[in-house]
This record gives structure tokens, sequence and C-alpha cells, in this order.
């Protein structure tokens, strides 16, 4: 159970239940001022979702401290590192992913000690991990008012005087970031991030003591800026990177290393956190699927977010509630490779795992990272559709309209992306993508786990099943021939173009047989091909 704070009651210690508290009032406090923060999201780039981030960000971390607290009564050192992991997991954008690594650096401190000479030495920490994590860091940011809220508490002393110094000391610095980067200067308003940050501790402060904080009012062109977002210029140059990309990723610290180095190359904003085994990689390129094919290289990434931001003619279109696109697409995808190829085409993509469907925040945060005021949402399957239409359903109450194209494979997305046009009117655009999804009879075949009744007769553990449109339509012992029987299958009701898309475990041979066998039975069918990559069915197959 959450300790109950008594006004102006001072901790001299951050103990578990300390900790709880504090993650809940940094989640409501980021939850009160997220719009605002969005507002003035200027840097590295105009996309009004610094606010939207951070929220996200310490929503995952004050989950994994409940799920902790439901578990059993924990200890503070069990406590701070849930705080930490749970924002290391669900770190969203540049600013939630350094905010996990200020989590992660405070933690390593916090779980020796928690007194006000630990607190300051957690903050010092915190800052120097942060500044470590990020490739190339600027000043005029998080990491400056990081940077100064541990020098203002460098001294030590009792833990209320520790947390009012750091936030002091933040707040200081944040009112200057305004005149430290040239974009912010021009905006006339503080760093997004830094702001952010300077909200977390202020939490702090309301933990520690019962009192919360004094924020100062408002400035024209100041420290905080009305609510709302302002649609402020964007950041840099017209041409600067297309996708922001992020996922999880498990690997060695060498491989990491290596993969700095390589994502450092290709494009900007690279802030790579976590250790252990375990790290959020977040970074802004022009080529999606080659920064997750470095992932690949160093290790197994999984939980990939990549966001395509919005082009200079669509930047244009956006009205005076800030930096929103016209129209954007979401789907849902298996494999590292679709979720590429679909970036590529201007989706926002959520990619899924064997086993794994994405909850509905994941859909709800995809829709919103979309940063449009229309969003087509594709789940790409049977079973995602409930899930799918109640984040839609969310995503509506905060303003945005979204259309659900109830897709039940990944190759009736691919049909339905083909044939979107986000300058036609919305209606209209979802009416031709609902009718290409639905003109498309989709496959997949599978290899049997367990010994199980099916509609096609008792499958064995190690068969190859094939199944059109979500049944069990054949049973065979070899991928190739299954395949072949299942294309048969549904070339015998008509079609004009096959698509295959295989996995990176799929026999390399398998698309050119089945290609060839195409081009021999059915002369007038065109084939097309597209690698998934790992965590894919082998085999997933369109028949248009």
């Amino acid at each position: 159970m959450s300790r109950a704070l008594q006004p102006f009651e001072e901790l001299v210690e951050l103990d578990a239940a300390a900790l709880r508290t504090w993650s809940a009032r940094a989640l409501d406090a980021l939850g009160r001022e997220r719009e605002e923060i969005d507002a003035i999201n200027v840097y590295p780039v105009a996309d009004g979702d610094t606010g939207t981030n951070l929220y996200l960000t310490a929503e995952a971390a004050h989950q994994a401290v409940e799920s902790v607290f439901a578990a059993a009564e924990p200890g503070a050192a069990e406590t701070v590192r849930a705080m930490a992991h749970g924002a290391l997991l669900g770190a969203r954008g540049n600013s939630g992913t350094i905010l996990a690594q200020l989590l992660r650096g405070m933690a390593a401190v916090l779980a020796e000690g928690r007194d006000g000479d630990h607190l300051a030495r957690a903050l010092a920490e915190a800052a120097d991990a942060a500044r470590r994590a990020v490739a190339r860091p600027v000043e005029g940011t998080i990491l400056t008012v990081a940077s100064a809220a541990a020098r203002a508490c460098a001294g030590g002393g009792g833990l209320a005087e520790v947390a009012g110094s750091a936030y002091e000391g933040a707040r200081t610095a944040l009112a200057s970031t305004r005149g430290q980067l040239d974009v912010l200067t021009r905006a006339g308003v503080v760093d997004a991030g830094g702001q952010g940050l300077v909200t977390v501790l202020g939490a702090l402060v309301e933990t520690v003591t019962g009192r919360a904080p004094d924020r100062p009012e408002p400035e024209p062109h100041g420290l905080l800026v009305p609510l709302g977002p302002a649609a402020p210029e964007r950041c840099g140059t017209e041409d600067g990177p297309a996708y922001e990309v992020i996922y999880l990723l498990e690997a060695g610290d060498a491989a990491v290393d290596l993969l700095r180095s390589r994502l450092d190359a290709l494009g900007d904003s690279l802030v790579v956190v976590g250790g252990d085994g375990l790290w959020n990689v977040h970074v802004h390129v022009d080529d999606a699927g080659a920064a997750v094919e470095a992932g690949v290289e160093a290790g197994r990434p999984h939980r990939i977010r990549i966001t395509h931001f919005a082009s200079p003619a669509a930047e244009a279109e956006t009205d005076a509630l800030g930096a929103r696109a016209q129209r954007a697409v979401v789907a849902v995808v298996p494999g590292e490779g679709l979720a590429g190829l679909c970036a590529e085409a201007g989706a926002t993509t959520v990619q899924t795992r064997p086993g794994e469907q994405p909850a509905g925040d994941e859909l709800v945060d995809a829709i919103r990272r979309a940063h449009a005021r229309e969003v087509v949402l594709l789940p790409n399957d049977t079973e995602l559709r409930q899930t799918a239409a109640a984040a839609a359903e969310r995503a509506r109450a905060e303003g945005i309209r979204v259309a659900l194209i109830p897709t039940r494979a990944a190759v009736q997305g691919i049909a339905a992306l083909a044939v979107h046009e986000p300058d036609r009117r919305f209606d209209e655009d979802v009416v031709a993508m609902t009718a290409a999804a639905g003109a498309t009879r989709y496959a997949e075949l599978a290899v049997a786990e367990r010994q199980s009744f099916t509609s096609a007769g008792v499958c064995q553990a190690g068969d190859v099943l094939g199944l059109i449109e979500g049944d069990v339509a054949v049973i065979g012992q070899d991928l190739t021939e299954t395949a072949r029987t299942v294309l048969d299958r549904m070339l015998s009701a008509g079609g004009e173009l096959v698509t295959l898309i295989v996995a990176d475990d799929t026999p390399p041979d398998l698309a050119a047989a089945l290609e060839r066998h195409v081009r021999r039975g059915y002369l007038a069918v065109d084939t097309a091909t597209y690698h998934a990559g790992e965590g894919a069915p082998p085999l997933l197959i369109g028949v248009e």
C-alpha cells in the first residue's frame, strides 16, 4: 500500500513507498502538462510529441512499479530498479529515451542508499549516463537541464534540501535554454524535454516535502506557452531524416558499440540506453531498413517502431492546432522487413513477433505518433480486430479521425497501402483501401507444434500446415510442396497477382520455386516477393 504523506511532512529517505508515490506523481504531472510540452516541441524535430512521449515513458515506469507492488511488498532497491526497467522498455521518442537513461543512472546509486547524499550522487550519475547515451550531445536540451540539476545539489545535504536544490537548478537552466539554441530563440520557447524533466523533479520535491513547488506564471513567448499546440517551425533543414526508428535490442556491450558507430553514420538524434544485455535504440534516419538491419547484425531487435516524419508537402497542410499531417496510415506487421517496407511507403508501423499481439496502448501510441488529423488503421490480424477497434475509439476521443479497415493478414494490408492516396477525400481513400484489402485472398504456412485436430484432419508435430483464410486447408510434410498445393487451390478461383512474403528462416529457394510454378501454370498471373525478415511466419501468400 502506498504511504500516505501528511501535509508538509518531509522525508529523510526515499523508501519503496516514497518511490512509488514519486512515480505516480510524475505520471500525473506529465499528464496534466502533456499538451503544454507538446506545444513547445521544436527540437530536434518539431513534431509536437515530446510531452506525449515523456508521459508514455513515465506511464511504463509507473506500471512496472505497480507490478512489483502487486506481487509483494518490495524493497526500495527493487522498486527503483523496476521504475528504471519499465522506463527502458516503454521509452518513446528522443526525450523519453533520455528520461529512461536518467532513471537508470539514478537507480544504480539509489539501490545502495536513499538519503540526501545518495540522491545528489544519483542525479550526478543520471546526468553523466544520459550524456554517454547520446551520440552527439547538444546544449540547450534536457541534457543541459539534467546537468544543472546535478550541479545545484552537488554538496549533498538533507533529502528535502537536495531535491529542492536540484529542482531550482533545473528550472533556472530551463529558462536559459531559450537562448542556447537558435531554433528555441526563434520560436520563443524553452526546450520541451527540459521542461518535462523539471516537471518530474517537481514531483520528486512534492513527494519529499508534501508540498508542490511553485511553477512560474506563463510568459509571452517565454517559459510556458498557452495550452494547445502552437505550430512551431520545423527544426533543421527541409531534407532532414525522414524516419524515426526505435527498437528494443538484446545484445552485448561490444556489439552495441559497433551499432552506435553504424547508426551515427546513418542519421542523427542517436540515443542508445540500457545495459546488461537489453537496450533501447532511438535514431532519426532516411533509410529505416538500414537502421533495423544494423540492429539485426548487433543482436535481436524487437518492438520495432518506425515513424515517417511529415514531408515538406505534408507540413504545408498543417493547421493552427499544430504540426499534424493531413492523413497517415498505421499498420501492424510481422517482421522488421515488412515494417521497413511499409514505413518506406509512408506508414507508421507496429511490429509483432510470433505469439505476441500489441496491446491497445501500443496501437493508440502508434496513432499518436503518426501526427495526423486523419488516420487509417490496418490491424492485419483477425485476432486484433477488437483491440484495434478499442484503440481507434480512444484516439477518436482525442480528436483524431480514425478509420479502421479490418484487414486480416499482412498481404491485405500491403494491398490497401498500395492504393492509398492521401490527397483524395478521406472517405474515398478508405473505400479504395478497403476494396483492395477485400479483393485479396490470403494464406499462411506454419509448422505444427503438436498433434491436434484441424479442419483438414489430424496433424502431427512438425507437419506443415497450409491455412487459407485462417482455416487449415492442407497438411503436408514439405514446405515447398505444401505451398504449391495452397497456391493451386487459391488460383483455381482466379487471380491476377500473387504476393509472396517470406521470413528469414524460410528456405532461400522457396520463393523462386513458387514464382516458377506460377509462371508455368498460370501465364496471366504476376508475382511479387517481399522479405519479412525475422519474426514472421515462414510464408504469407496473397492473391488478388
